[in-house]
């Protein structure tokens, strides 16, 4: 179940992976890494090093800081190689036993497995397992990958691990450690990131986003391809394809909010791409206004594209609280409705009196939202017009994004008129989504063949959904008996 303390009105970030190969100190680097992709998973982290002769780990509950901070801990994980996960559970229980990397002890030594994403096959890939004989220690679906792996009647550990990929279906981005490889691999039509980077030295770095590479100071060499496996050990580094070359659909909402605004993202700077999304929303919905207000901090730079581009003044009218943690205890009812006010604070110099636009990357439940247009109200503002720089978002994603099921969308059920008037909007606009394909410059979508996975707002699920149909199209005829 979710933790009840979590902000279930946004949608939540996947998984994110480091991997370092030929690294002083590979655990500590690793760690550097994922504290940059710290955006990407805050319930869980993990680390497993190998030092020539032994495999070692720690995983732990929390935050990288709550578990890595301390030198004794680095200490403990020697070695050149590494691979490290930070988690958001979109299957299985925030447990220990669930916290990756997964390590396993096979024939042909130590594999540790950290996987970003979600197998949209692993129920029933699970129940042959357990019929077959394969004991299962976690809730968790990339634990297929290992049982896989173990019953493949390959040889080698690339070729067992090729034999797992062509059983499951998914979108993933996947790193392994063994004892004499680090592997990269990104799903057929690589839904979600994975990069290469290389160290000072001669080293090679496997990671989720380019902000991790910054951190570390290793240089981008290049995104793995989607369907390709990399291949990294003492003879340099090899690429592998043995899918058959498909339509790439990475996930348009790495753009407007998942990945890291510092990071490059399959050639384009998010930074820039969210900045383009907002001025596009301007183009397609601007409403007379006196000042332009994100809401913090996954609004700042759509509303500073929207703010220029309409020529209205840009500014911070909400103001943030960084130092509330994810496990505050709310014990009551009134405390619980208080809790926006304990993230976010009106600043009332700049709403009083003022026809306000705020700008924001998406509206889910529409909880939250309905809590900001009301602050903002009480802080005195004339107008509270809300722009949205994704479109609705009205169908579950079941490739690795936390969303809630689809009935609990509030786009799912409700127009967009219906929409404002619920959250106390005085208008409620989303950018379209020929828009959001224009402002990433791709000319708008092409029904036949869209550039992006972008099924959370289209229902075009373009990877099979064996495990989850039922209760989807069981969702689906109730919608649309509501409506």
């Amino acid at each position: 179940m979710p933790d009840a303390n979590r902000d279930d009105d946004k949608l939540h970030e996947e998984c994110g992976v480091v991997g370092v190969w030929n690294c002083a100190d590979a655990a500590a680097v690793v760690a550097l890494g994922l504290h940059a992709l710290q955006h990407r998973g805050q319930e869980a982290t993990g680390i497993v090093s190998y030092d020539g002769a032994h495999f070692h780990s720690h995983r732990g509950l929390g935050l990288v800081g709550d578990n890595f901070s301390d030198a004794r801990v680095i200490a403990s994980l020697p070695g050149g190689r590494a691979v490290g996960h930070n988690r958001y559970a979109t299957t299985g229980d925030t447990v220990l036993r669930n916290v990756q990397p997964l390590y396993a002890d096979f024939e042909f030594g130590g594999l540790a497995v950290a996987h970003n994403g979600n197998l949209t096959n692993a129920t029933a890939l699970r129940r042959a397992l357990v019929r077959r004989g394969c004991l299962f220690q976690s809730t968790t679906d990339s634990e297929v990958f290992i049982h896989l792996i173990a019953i493949s009647l390959y040889s080698t550990v690339t070729d067992r691990l090729i034999d797992a990929l062509k059983q499951v279906m998914g979108a993933y981005s996947l790193i392994a450690l063994t004892s004499d490889a680090l592997i990269g691999v990104r799903d057929p039509l690589g839904v979600r990131p994975l990069i290469l980077g290389r160290l000072e030295g001669g080293g090679f770095v496997l990671a989720s986003e380019t902000c991790a590479l910054d951190i570390i100071g290793a240089e981008f060499v290049r995104d793995v391809e989607p369907g390709e496996i990399v291949v990294i050990d003492d003879a340099g580094l090899h690429s592998i394809r043995p899918f058959g070359r498909a339509r790439p659909r990475f996930c348009v909402f790495e753009y407007i909010y998942f990945a890291r605004p510092d990071s490059i993202v399959e050639g384009t700077p998010v930074y820039e791409a969210r900045k383009r999304i907002g001025a596009e929303l301007a183009r397609e919905s601007h409403v007379a206004a006196d000042v332009i207000v994100p809401v913090p901090d996954s609004g700042v730079p759509a509303a500073m594209g929207y703010a220029a581009e309409c020529g209205v003044p840009f500014e911070l009218g909400i103001i943030r609280n960084h130092y509330v943690g994810r496990t505050f205890i709310e014990p009551t009812d009134h405390i619980r409705n208080l809790g926006v006010k304990l993230k976010h604070s009106a600043n009332r110099a700049m709403l009083a009196g003022r026809r306000v636009v705020l700008v924001d990357d998406s509206i889910v439940r529409g909880t939250t939202s309905k809590k900001i247009v009301e602050m903002v109200r009480q802080a005195g503002a004339a107008e509270v017009h809300m722009r949205i720089s994704s479109p609705p978002t009205t169908h579950s994603c079941f490739y690795g994004i936390d969303t809630p099921e689809r009935g609990k969308l509030l786009a799912a059920r409700h127009s967009v008129e219906e929409m404002a008037a619920l959250i106390g909007a005085d208008s409620l606009a989303f950018i379209s989504i020929d828009g959001l394909y224009r402002a990433l410059r791709q000319g708008g979508r092409d029904a036949d063949a869209p550039h992006y996975c972008d099924a959370c707002f289209t229902g075009d699920y373009p990877i099979p959904l064996p495990d989850a149909s039922h209760n989807d199209n069981r969702q689906l005829s109730l919608l649309t008996e509501v409506r």
